[in-house]
C-alpha cells in the first residue's frame, strides 16, 4: 500500500485529543514510519476499505491508526486512531 497523502478530518482531530490523547501529527507518524497494515472492512464506497496501521511514533508510542485508503489518489483518510492493545503490541513487535 502506498500512500501519498494523508487527511484527517477536523471533527476527527478533536475527537482523536479529547477521547484518546493523541495528536493528528501522531497518528501521520505512524503511516510514514513503515507500519503494518490490516484489512478491517469493506468501505460503502467501492474500492474505498477501511484499513488498520499498526506503528509507532517517533517517539516510540505504538499506535492503531485506522484509515479509509482511496487507492486512485493514494490517500488516507484518519477515521479514528488508539493505543494498541497488548495482543496487537506482542503480535506487532513478533513480526
Amino acid at each position: 500500500m502506498r500512500i501519498e497523502s494523508i487527511v484527517c478530518p477536523e471533527y476527527i482531530e478533536e475527537k482523536l485529543q479529547v477521547k484518546h490523547g493523541i495528536t493528528r501529527h501522531e497518528a501521520e507518524q505512524v503511516l510514514h514510519n513503515f507500519p503494518r497494515f490490516r484489512f478491517v472492512e469493506k468501505g460503502h464506497t467501492v474500492g474505498e476499505n477501511v484499513y488498520v496501521a499498526f506503528g509507532q511514533t517517533f517517539e516510540g508510542r505504538y499506535l492503531s491508526v485506522f484509515f479509509i485508503y482511496k487507492p486512485e489518489a493514494r490517500t488516507a483518510i484518519i477515521v479514528s486512531t488508539r493505543d494498541m492493545s497488548r495482543k496487537e503490541r506482542k503480535a506487532y513487535e513478533r513480526k
